[in-house]
């Protein structure tokens, strides 16, 4: 396989081994050294030092990261408010902390770097800072936010998971802390807000809540701030199923602004107003026209709740429950609709609305009226959306005038709708984000990025990487992902079994991916063609099995968090699809007569319909001692249509009579390979009647000067994918030497062919007139294919629901024996995962034949 670009492997072996964080090089040791400052020797923990001034959330943040201290060391830091003490850590934000302030005068530390900065910190050592002190360890933001993260810097870097509550990850106990010599920062954060929407929360989240707080209150929301806070994200779209941030808790809305969370309400809740509030306190229609006055005073009232919290008032309007507007609804009345929500705020909150951050969501058909005209004031962030489905729907052009709000995406992690729900477990490779969330950067989309994690639980990793990647989208490219999972992974278990449980976790989102589950049934993949159902299951099992043997062996206190991110959505998917394939099994003995393993084959898809309520209710009522009870309630078996079934409901299964057998007639025993490839073959060779090759094992990779190929590693439905780089490139035409990939194919005779071209589903982000390849087979015409589909459209839905498109184009083989298969760039971003050449014997199946 060919490199395309090289990574310093020190660098990133450094990240994965060493740091306490995803990218972060360590600074924290247990053993001293000349200039290190000690924060926990023989027992006798530091002072800390913190400002009356200073912000709530400073002050909760420092408290924290005492706690974090004390569950490391099992001693407590003391807070002090003289400077009387060997050796002491100041915390505070520049201007509001008055002896890091003097440390600043007296030219003792330099701030520059971050003076001005939005959220940015350092933490430093200063040595005799003031008479008496020997050494400090100074902790300063650029403002409220930054000195938090400094804050919870510290706090991973000691050992202190940002999920140490919400997956239950254990913290190591250690005897001494030091810090090392040197200026440790992460920088200014790339993407300015950064955060989450919980969102079809109903029935685990909120079931879980209910139980566990009495509802989805400030108590809950309080551990929702500081995740937050601790993967160093900002902003927050609360649960909104039922629920109503601002008004079911009168708190969550005080203490969001005081954590230091900047609150924001969903695409389709203007003025910060909930759903649930028009529903509780409306008059008469969710209609502009004919109810302006009411809707005017209920969005007034939304706006004097919110006064100076720290928020992103959302513009626009969509219709009540998130629905299209009434088709009478045009630009013009949308246009005013924002321009009378704007004299609002200013006359609310006295001030110049440019100056309140606001947003206005492209979502479905908004993103209609954007492309016929409808705009927006120039400070107003358009929030550009994905397609539900994490391919996102548009882009802005690179050659337009920047906007003062500038433009934000919209991503899912889970959705509610069609053409299927997918809510349960993760189905999303850090891979596919990746490179989507690469492409909307690059194209300087950087104000906001929100993503709906549905019940957050099961979300753990995504969550962590979308967090991470918005800090500093630089550090992480394709090739140096799996060393992300490598470096999360240490920091939820210690640096055992680190490359067998990153390699798990990659596994399972991969083949979650290619198919979510809630789409799977026993028609899925092919039962009788490449063995195809046998070996998607046999991996699945073989994963499982890796995940167990680990589970036996961890260290105790390592088993729930374990259990939670890694066995429960391994074992449960693994028992899923072999249900699913036992009862194609099922349908096909019964369809040939052989009634004795039609029978055998519905008693084992009973088995493993008991065995995941078995795995689920582990999950809710034994895991943890039941702390995460209702976060496995997701119904996911028994889909009809795009809504949920109300309860799982086990496959329909053929009952056939033994007496009369009609054949005998058995599957083949699937015998299991080892998943690794090894070293392609140099030239395909066509094998019964097909060649099928993963489109990252090309002989070459013609480059341009200014085009080159990236290949993404654990992408798509079977093992990568290859697109062309940098993805802003422009589009090329294809021409004798211009970027291509070629593959050496073997044919044994002559006529038509046909090649399938498996590429990702991406949307035609530039809104043009769609995004292109080229195919061709030695030195004929290349043939253009447009690979894009109409949002919601018949031909989206298969893509979506496959993961994949598989385009074909017909080619005349004059001769026998070896030629030359090119891939051709046209159009930049276009992702292509295996090529697949029909010479008359290929067979229906999902993933298509194995590679030969």
């Amino acid at each position: 396989m060919k490199k395309i670009i090289i990574i310093s492997l020190l660098v990133l072996t450094a990240w994965a081994v060493r740091g306490q964080a995803p990218g972060r090089e360590s600074y924290v040791t247990e053993k001293n050294g000349a200039g290190y400052f000690p924060l926990f020797v023989a027992e006798k923990p530091v002072f800390i030092y913190t400002d009356g001034r200073d912000y709530a959330g400073v002050k909760r943040a420092a408290n924290s990261m005492m706690g974090d201290i004390k569950s490391v060391t099992g001693n407590l830091p003391k807070l002090t408010d003289k400077m009387n003490a060997k050796h002491i850590v100041l915390i505070g934000t520049l201007g509001k902390n008055d002896k890091i302030d003097q440390l600043v005068s007296r030219k003792k530390i330099n701030v520059a770097a971050i003076e001005g900065k939005w959220e940015t910190y350092f933490i430093q050592i200063v040595q005799k800072p003031f008479p008496g002190v020997e050494s400090a360890l100074v902790i300063a933001g650029s403002d409220k936010r930054g000195t938090i993260y400094g804050c919870y810097d510290l706090s991973a870097q000691i050992g202190v998971s940002p999920w140490y509550w919400w997956a239950d990850v254990p913290v190591k106990h250690k005897k001494n802390l030091y810090i090392l010599p040197g200026r440790h920062t992460d920088g200014e954060p790339a993407v300015k807000y950064r955060g989450i929407f919980i969102n079809d929360e109903a029935p685990a989240f909120s079931g879980w809540a209910h139980e566990k707080f009495g509802g989805v209150n400030h108590q809950v929301y309080e551990k929702v701030f500081e995740l937050i806070l601790r993967l160093k994200g900002n902003y927050l779209w609360p649960a909104m199923w039922g629920n109503a941030f601002n008004d079911d808790d009168k708190l969550n809305p005080v203490l969001a602004d005081e954590y230091g969370v900047v609150m924001g309400t969903s695409h389709h809740e203007p003025m910060d107003r909930a759903q649930q509030e028009w529903k509780r306190y409306g008059k008469g229609e969710w209609n502009y026209e004919a109810n302006k006055q009411v809707l005017q005073d209920f969005w007034r009232k939304g706006i004097e709740n919110m006064g100076s919290k720290e928020t992103i008032v959302t513009v626009g309007m969509r219709g009540d429950g998130d629905m299209p507007m009434t088709e009478g609804s045009n630009i013009s009345l949308l246009e005013t609709i924002v321009k009378d929500q704007r004299q609002i705020i200013k006359e609310v909150l006295k001030k110049d609305p440019a100056e309140v951050p606001q947003m206005w969501a492209l979502y479905k058909e908004v993103q209609d009226y954007y492309d016929k005209g409808m705009r927006v004031p120039d400070d107003v962030t358009l929030l550009l959306c994905d397609d539900n489905w994490g391919n996102i729907r548009k882009l802005p052009s690179l050659t337009e005038k920047p906007r003062k709000g500038g433009y934000g995406i919209y991503y899912h992690f889970d959705y509610v709708g069609g053409p299927r729900n997918y809510k349960w477990l993760n189905t999303n490779p850090i891979s596919k984000t990746w490179e989507q969330m690469h492409l909307a950067y690059a194209y300087n989309a950087r104000q906001v990025w929100i993503v709906n994690v549905g019940d957050l639980k099961p979300m753990e990793l995504p969550i962590s990487f979308f967090l991470d990647y918005a800090w500093n989208p630089s550090r992480w490219t394709a090739d140096n992902l799996r060393w992300y999972t490598e470096a999360w992974v240490k920091q939820q278990f210690g640096a055992q079994h680190v490359k067998e449980i990153s390699a798990i976790l990659t596994r399972y989102t991969l083949y979650n991916g290619r198919k979510k589950p809630e789409l799977l049934d026993q028609n899925t993949y092919s039962l009788t063609n490449y063995q195809e159902f046998e070996k998607v299951v046999a991996d699945y099992n073989q994963l499982r099995d890796k995940a167990e043997r680990i589970s036996a062996i961890i260290a105790p206190q390592y088993k729930d968090a374990y259990y939670e991110l890694v066995l429960h959505p391994v074992r449960a998917c693994a028992n899923l699809n072999e249900m699913y394939l036992e009862a194609a099994k099922n349908k096909y003995y019964a369809e040939i007569g052989n009634a004795q393993a039609a029978n055998a084959a519905a008693v084992k898809v009973k088995t493993f319909f008991d065995k995941d309520k078995e795995i689920s209710n582990y999950y809710n009522t034994v895991l943890a001692n039941g702390k995460w009870n209702h976060m496995m309630d997701q119904t996911h078996i028994g889909y009809t249509y795009w809504q949920q079934p109300p309860i799982n409901k086990m496959p329909d299964l053929a009952e056939s009579d033994p007496s009369h057998p009609k054949s005998i007639a058995l599957l083949p025993v699937y015998h299991s390979q080892p998943t690794d490839h090894g070293t392609p073959p140099k030239v395909f060779n066509e094998h019964e009647g097909y060649i099928a090759i993963e489109a990252q094992y090309f002989n070459k990779a013609i480059k341009s000067d200014t085009v080159s190929w990236m290949v993404i590693p654990d992408y798509g439905n079977t093992q990568s994918g290859v697109t062309p780089w940098p993805v802003t490139a422009s589009r090329v035409r294809s021409a004798l030497n211009t970027p291509h990939l070629e593959y050496d194919i073997n044919l044994t005779d002559t006529g038509m062919v046909s090649v399938y071209t498996c590429v990702s589903p991406t949307l035609d982000f530039r809104n043009k007139d769609g995004l292109f390849y080229a195919i061709s087979i030695d030195d004929e015409n290349p043939q253009l294919v447009n690979i894009t589909t109409t949002v919601d459209g018949k031909e989206w839905a298969m893509a979506v629901s496959d993961n994949i498109r598989k385009l074909v184009t017909k080619h005349h083989i004059t001769k026998a024996g070896k030629h030359l298969l090119k891939y051709w760039m046209v159009d930049p971003a276009v992702v292509v995962q295996k090529l697949i050449i029909d010479a008359g014997g290929l067979k229906s199946s999902y993933l298509g034949p194995p590679e030969r």
